[in-house]
């Protein structure tokens, strides 16, 4: 159990919103901050149920249809529908511990969803839309899933696999397509379902498993994530720190509920803060002018997204759209581009603030708003976490010199790490290594404390005995206006030992030509150190991902490996 004594969050309630920290400076929110977790800490019940009963209409959400319908929720709404839930569950089956796979659109179920499972004990598996009926059938049987709460046009996908899994026995679907033989319909049982979920001895809590992220698998099969309940308030500092919510904000932060990224900014963080979380439910692909409408139409005030979302925003006519409501901004996830964040700056007035985490963390490194941005820097060390980066030996690397990110573990820190990958301890061994968590990023800091991200240690690019990080080039390579995206990677070279490689995603209106090449690579010469120019170009179609939209760099390398470059 964490624990930290003396804390405001303790002395006054279980509840949220507490009163903001207002610090001038790094060391000052450093030497103010501190958390405790309460004994036997849930979500649903310690913060939605108390805080719903305190003020009921409290706005929680503002959800727009894919059909543009806009709906007001508050936290009364999310309270009686999550304990409705939570009963009709129940009623099909579903105890404290059992495995449910939740794959569902950016629609106010998934919400529901989750919090019914926290009081119930069940334990959700967010997963995304995407999913093949392989994914599905590797999954369930993977972790041993009972049921499956699932959008109407993934069910097919579902009844694919489910012949092949024996511990699917619980099956519910959302929407209004007919429902298959053998499934119960969401909106019946939630109809048959009393509105009061009381709490009893026996509710989960504390160490007890809340939810199950599977990593997206870059470089293997994915890895179940495992948190436990006390995992919300770690993203006590993403919502009231990092995105820097006030009560009364309406926070946009644009993330697919299959995915970690939903519930860092469409969740637990920003509702403690005090903010109305914005749900834009859009299907299909992402256009920059709808999303820039979207804004507009309804006003909101705070933004997080990546800095890929940012690039394809500063394209369009940014003078059209009245952005005055917006406040402030951060992104997450890839390097922000010095050009991105400048262009952005100039446009709309508004700084860009990037932080850094994982699937297995919280928010660990951030640019806070007591701190001067420095466009491409990840940040300084969350409050709460000893971030460091240590070299091959274990050992803290000075300035400037590059290492991992690892994070020492602390009795009474560290709130909000993972309790470790789900039948799989000799993983979790792997990075558990003499009091630390190896992250398994590479990074270096300045002379300020700011760390500068360089890429995974598998991706590192040892050329001429420089080492060479693929975000740097591929920060490079996205400045020029010819390049959407690009993927860097090292190729086996005989005098070099490895030579830069880029694979290019062109914009529309180019084409791949030994011209472009080389203006890609005198463009990459001006923006960074001449030596990490990319020495071959590979122009694509697209990029290899997976289904949470990372590079497979490592399918590029086997490619490479495979033919001659």
């Amino acid at each position: 159990m964490h624990r930290q004594d003396n804390n405001r969050f303790a002395r006054e309630s279980k509840t949220m919103p507490v009163a903001k920290l207002r610090p001038k400076s790094y060391r000052e929110l450093l030497e103010t901050f501190s958390i405790a977790v309460p004994e036997n800490y849930n979500f649903a019940f310690d913060f939605l149920d108390a805080e719903a009963a305190q003020d009921p209409t409290r706005p929680a959400m503002i959800h727009i249809g894919p059909d543009g319908t806009r709906r007001d929720l508050d936290l009364a709404y999310f309270s009686k529908e999550s304990a409705r839930m939570a009963n009709a569950f129940k009623a099909a089956g579903l105890a404290k511990g059992d495995k449910v796979m939740i794959i569902l659109y950016r629609r106010v179920e998934w919400w529901v969803t989750m919090l019914a499972l926290h009081k119930l004990g069940a334990v959700p598996v967010p997963s995304p839309n995407l999913l093949t009926p392989h994914d599905i059938d590797f999954r369930v049987n993977y972790a041993g899933i009972k049921a499956v709460v699932a959008e109407d046009s993934v069910v097919d996908r579902v009844e694919a696999a489910r012949a092949a899994c024996p511990t699917l026995t619980v099956c519910v679907q959302v929407g209004a397509s007919p429902l298959p033989a053998g499934w119960l319909d969401y909106e019946t049982i939630r109809a048959a379902a009393a509105e009061d979920f009381p709490r009893t001895a026996e509710a989960p809590g504390g160490d007890d498993s809340l939810l199950i992220f599977f990593s997206s698998g870059t470089t293997g099969m994915p890895k179940m994530v495992e948190h436990s309940h006390a995992y919300p308030l770690g993203h006590l500092t993403t919502g009231v720190y990092w995105h820097n919510l006030e009560p009364g904000d309406v926070h946009l932060t644009l993330a697919d509920t299959g995915w970690g990224k939903a519930v860092w900014g469409k969740f637990y963080g920003q509702w403690m803060a005090g903010a109305t979380v914005f749900t834009w439910d859009f299907r299909g692909k992402f256009v920059p002018s709808e999303l820039l409408d979207v804004m507009t139409a309804h006003k909101v005030t705070s933004f997080c997204a990546p800095p890929t979302v940012y690039r394809f925003l500063i394209r369009e006519d940014l003078k059209k759209y009245d952005l005055s409501a917006l406040r402030y901004c951060t992104t997450a996830g890839e390097l922000l581009n010095d050009g991105v964040f400048r262009a952005w700056k100039e446009i709309t007035g508004l700084s860009i603030y990037e932080g850094y985490g994982q699937t297995e963390t919280c928010l660990q490194l951030a640019t806070f708003p007591c701190m001067t941005p420095k466009p491409g820097s990840i940040g300084r060390p969350t409050p709460g976490w000893n971030v460091v980066i240590l070299d091959e030996e274990g050992k803290p690397c000075p300035a400037g010199v590059e290492g991992e990110i690892c994070l020492k573990l602390e009795d009474g820190k560290n709130l909000g790490l993972f309790t470790g990958y789900l039948q799989e301890p000799a993983k979790t061994a792997s990075v558990m290594v003499d009091g630390y968590y190896h992250t398994g990023d590479k990074a270096w800091m300045d002379e300020d404390g700011y760390f500068w991200f360089l890429g995974r240690t598998d991706d590192l690019i040892k050329s001429s005995g420089y080492r060479i990080g693929p975000f740097e080039v591929e920060s490079a390579l996205i400045t020029h206006k010819a390049v959407v995206e690009a993927a860097v990677t090292g190729v086996p070279d005989p005098v070099r030992g490895q030579a830069v490689k880029a694979t290019v995603v062109l914009a529309p209106g180019y084409t791949g030509s030994p011209e472009l090449a080389k203006e890609l690579q005198e463009h990459v010469k001006k923006e960074t150190a001449p030596y990490k120019y990319p020495r071959i170009i590979d122009f694509v179609a697209e990029l290899p991902k997976t289904i949470s939209g990372k590079i497979k760099r490592a399918e590029i390398r086997a490619k490479d490996e495979s033919r001659e470059i």
